[in-house]
This record gives structure tokens, sequence and C-alpha cells, in this order.
């Protein structure tokens, strides 16, 4: 059997995945905030309590908001910063005395989609968190594609193409954490819809009253969505024109929206190069469980 664990900035889960996919233990235990040695003592505890419940040792495969860089070995990127130099593999591997596999959670989301979820028997899967922030994955035949750099798929923090003059306007009072102007992540994260919706009218609400009041046919709330629908079709369009993916899943709360699937792939079109796009979109098909169930299949 497999453990696959889903280490975040507030709650760590693990489950275990018997070899058809089957879930047979589940638990989520806080993060120990800005806690190194505490975090892993609460993996190493989960992984203790998995093999008791299920009686066998088992792989364990771990999806982090980060990577491991190819270059020192050590986790980068991750905004769970406690997490930030650390030999967290070398570590875990220690205190479990076990090899243990890590991977980003988005790719760990790109994985469970490719294996047995909405992108399985597809070769090449993009995968995109569209939550808190934003962020990409790549599966290639149900494994992960993390690049020569550890990065493949961030396309997060990369600019929004295309810009309007009411992007530009977003842009510039809604700065990204990371300090490089125009990121995705201040657009077409939920927070991004959000902060959109109290830019344009001053009404500070979250994204599910807002969907809720455009269904309702509240005028400025469909506006927010529709400039929320082309952001994230030219965002997607420039996937397509750089990788050209199979299928494209998207995980997070604005996954959610059930509209976006009718209408962002029509919109698409406009930006891929020919005009032409059958890129299938895709909600993912074990929602909030897809990166945990990720990581699991990462042996």
């Amino acid at each position: 059997m497999r453990i696959g664990i889903d280490l975040g900035g507030t709650k760590i889960e693990a489950v275990v995945l018997t070899e058809g996919g089957e879930q047979v233990f589940c638990e989520r235990v806080p993060t120990p905030q800005h806690d190194y040695q505490g975090t892993l003592e609460a993996i190493k505890g989960l992984v203790e309590r998995a093999e008791a419940a299920v009686g066998e040792t088992c792989t364990v495969g771990m999806g982090i908001p980060g990577t491991l860089s190819p270059v020192t070995g050590l986790v980068k990127n991750a905004n769970s910063v406690w997490l930030n130099g650390k030999p967290l593999d070398k570590d875990l591997a220690s205190v479990l005395g076990r090899d243990v596999r890590i991977a980003n959670d988005a790719n760990c989301l790109a994985v469970s989609e490719a294996v047995d979820g909405a992108g399985a028997g597809e070769h090449f899967v993009f995968a995109v968190i569209i939550g808190t922030g934003c962020g990409g994955g790549v599966a290639i035949d149900g494994k992960v594609h993390a690049g020569g750099n550890g990065v493949a798929g961030e396309w997060g923090h990369n600019p929004l193409p295309w810009q309007n003059d009411e992007d530009r306007h977003h842009e510039s009072n809604t700065p990204c954490y990371c300090g490089k102007p125009g990121c995705l992540e201040v657009f077409i994260s939920g927070t991004g819809f959000w902060k959109d919706f109290e830019l344009t009218t001053g009404k500070t609400l979250r994204g599910p009253e807002i969907v809720a009041m455009a269904e309702n046919g509240d005028a400025e709330a469909e506006a927010c969505l529709q400039r929320y629908e082309d952001r994230l079709a030219r965002a997607l369009a420039s996937v397509v024109n750089t990788v050209d993916p199979d299928v494209i899943v998207l995980g997070g709360g604005m996954s959610n929206v059930d509209r976006v699937y009718k209408n962002v792939p029509g919109l698409m079109a406009k930006w891929v190069l020919g005009g032409e796009c059958d890129t299938p979109v895709r909600k993912a098909k074990y929602g909030d469980s897809s990166g945990v169930r990720g990581a699991a299949w990462l042996w």
C-alpha cells in the first residue's frame, strides 16, 4: 500500500491507498507552523498511525507547497517558509527509516488526475490550482515532470498575457507577494477574484458570495465573473501555445465554479495561435483530495 501526505500551511493530511486506488485510511492534523522539527514529528506520527491502521509498512510520498532544488537538494519557493533551505527528503528519510518521494503539490494534483482522475489515459496533463494562490503542475505518462530547475508548470508567477487597461489597473493595486509585476496569481487565484470585485465595487466579499450574486442576476458580480473567465482563458491559452497539453485539469476553490467549464474553452480559442483550440478543460475528479492521492502515487 501507499501513504500519501499533503503538507499544507495549516494542516497535514495523510491517506493510504491500496494498489487499486481505494482509500483505506485518512487523518488530518494541524501543521506546526514555523516549527520544522515539529513538522517532521507530526508527519512521523501520521505515518505510524496509518501503518498501524492497515497493518503493514507502506511507501511514503508527499506533496509540499514548494519544490526540492535540483541544485542544492533543499526546499525552495515554499510559502510555508520554515521549510525553505531544509533537506526535507533526507530528514524525513532519517525520521521514518526509508526513502520518501517529495513533489510540488500542484505536480501531485497532476499525477493524481493523470493516474485515475479527469486526465486518466492522457499522455500530457497540465494541472492548475486556482485557490488561495495559483500554481500549476505537469504529469507525463502519469509521472511528475519537474524540469531541470524543479519549477515546470509553475506558470502562476508568469505575467497575465495580452493585458488591457482594466488588467493594468488591477495589477497596480494588487501587487504579488513574490515582488514581480503582473503575476497570474493576482488575477486568477480565488484571492485575485474577490480582490477584483472589491477593487471595482468597494465591497469586500468572498468568492462563493460573489458567484451566488451573479447567479441571482447581480450585474456587478456578473461583470466580475466575466473578467475572471476572460483572464483565465488568456492564461490557459498561453499554456496551449507553449506546451499544448492533452488536457487541462483545474483544482482549488475556483475550480468549483461550474460555468467556467462552459465559458472558458470557447474564450481560449481567440488567444491560441491559429484561432483553434480543442483542449479539454476539466474539473479535478478528486477535488481537494487530488493532491494527497497524487502524493501516494509518486511511488
